[in-house]
């Protein structure tokens, strides 16, 4: 069983959201070509999504491989990255019932009428896998740590249910929420604090700084293009790149911020069919006000300027972090793979206010970097028990900025 589900996720989101999105589409009575073709621009539109991020990997893998040079002697951890991380909780035995659960039992809770949130983040379920794999290696037991796998599954669809009016009004994504566990737990919530705080602090406060506004007040100079060009420039002066580095990554990014919204727009495209299709059956078989979210990747979400932005701009800090942490042992080269996708939501919750966000996004990296290196033991025992074979202490900043693991592994550090 474990084989077959793993096979099926090994197909990756580009090819299951075609599938899964007709699948809806047939199961909300819509006709079979209108299904077929929504399906298929969901697939198209996350495709496009898909290559502009490995564009945006790829322009700034040059200071990727400048900050990895600068790992020396001292950080003996290894960061080992969430893709790791996320194959290793595959290898637990409670795998395949827990996505069995977890599916099951969110149908269940919509027929139920306690939740509007249907999760076809499929692909993201190792987010609930991780933490209940963390609390398999630290108690050994296979019922406790299925329990939290799919006790975390539920909490996601009730905060993703809370979030999913404002996540919709200011990205536009009609019909849908964001069901990525880590990010709406941890990134949201303590981005709204981050803001409720400089909302207590006079003329700071006043700062009010978008990507719209900048275009409005500088004109050509303030265009997301440029914005981008400039951005990726400076990230190729900072690290020292060979002028022509420099261009390619300043061109790179400029790429991104002008074709992620697009690529966004496409798979809009078909994600609207399906939510109306969703809509028109909840209204038939529940009431006229009932409607059905569809929950997604917080992929979905990196259309935002603002957000790619910061992200590119956060990764000399990600790295000057490693140096002003005290006691810091492993060396943030995975993170930089990750940035991108906590900082939508600290662009949602600053209504995106490109200084707000900057400020918020860099103090929860700080608290990330923070946490993984603390938790870097229970990362180590976690991978241990799974049978992945690693030598010495592995860390990943799943420990950093999945709530779950930091709670599990903090109950841990103090008692265990």
């Amino acid at each position: 069983m474990l084989g077959v589900i793993q096979g099926i996720m090994n197909l990756g989101a580009v090819v299951m959201l075609p599938i899964v999105m007709t699948i809806l589409g047939i199961i909300f009575r819509m006709k079979i070509g209108k299904s077929l073709k929504a399906g298929l621009m969901v697939g198209i539109g996350f495709s496009g999504l898909q290559l502009v991020i490995t564009l945006l990997m790829t322009t700034v893998q040059p200071a990727v491989n400048y900050y990895k040079g600068m790992n020396s002697s001292r950080f003996t951890t290894v960061d080992v990255g969430w893709a790791a991380m996320g194959a290793a909780s595959w290898a637990v035995p409670f795998a395949a019932p827990a996505i069995l659960c977890v599916v099951g039992i969110n149908v269940i809770l919509i027929l139920l009428k306690w939740v509007k949130v249907l999760n076809v983040d499929i692909w993201n379920f190792i987010h609930f896998l991780v933490p209940g794999t963390l609390t398999y290696a630290l108690t050994g037991n296979f019922w406790i740590g299925l329990a939290v796998a799919v006790g975390l599954s539920v909490i996601t669809l009730f905060v993703a249910q809370r979030i999913g009016p404002t996540w919709q009004e200011f990205y536009g994504l009609k019909g849908t929420t964001c069901t990525t566990f880590s990010f709406i737990t941890f990134a949201y919530p303590w981005s709204w604090g981050i803001n409720w705080l400089i909302d207590r602090i006079p003329k700071v406060r006043d700062i009010d700084l978008d990507m719209e506004k900048v275009g409005k007040r500088l004109g050509f100079f303030g265009d997301t293009a440029f914005i981008g060009l400039i951005v990726g420039v400076f990230l190729g002066v900072l690290t020292r790149q060979h002028w022509t580095n420099v261009l390619a990554m300043g061109m790179g990014v400029a790429a991104v911020l002008v074709l992620l919204p697009r690529m966004v727009s496409v798979m809009m495209e078909g994600l609207s069919i399906i939510g109306d299709g969703a809509h028109e059956f909840m209204k038939r078989r529940v009431g006229k006000d009932a409607e059905l979210y569809i929950g997604m990747d917080v992929a979905l979400a990196l259309g935002d300027p603002t957000a790619i932005t910061v992200s590119v701009i956060l990764i000399p800090v990600a790295i000057l972090y490693a140096f002003l942490i005290p006691n810091m042992s492993y060396f943030p080269v995975g993170i930089l793979t990750v940035i991108v996708y906590m900082v939508p939501f600290c662009s949602l919750a600053s209504k995106g206010n490109l200084f707000r966000t900057l400020v918020s996004s860099a103090a929860i990296l700080f608290v990330v970097e923070i946490f993984t290196n603390l938790f870097a033991p229970e990362a180590t025992a976690m991978m241990h028990a799974t049978g992945v074979a690693v030598d010495g202490t592995v860390t990943d900043s799943f420990f950093g900025y999945n709530l779950a693991n930091v709670i599990i592994s903090g109950i841990h550090h103090l008692f265990g």
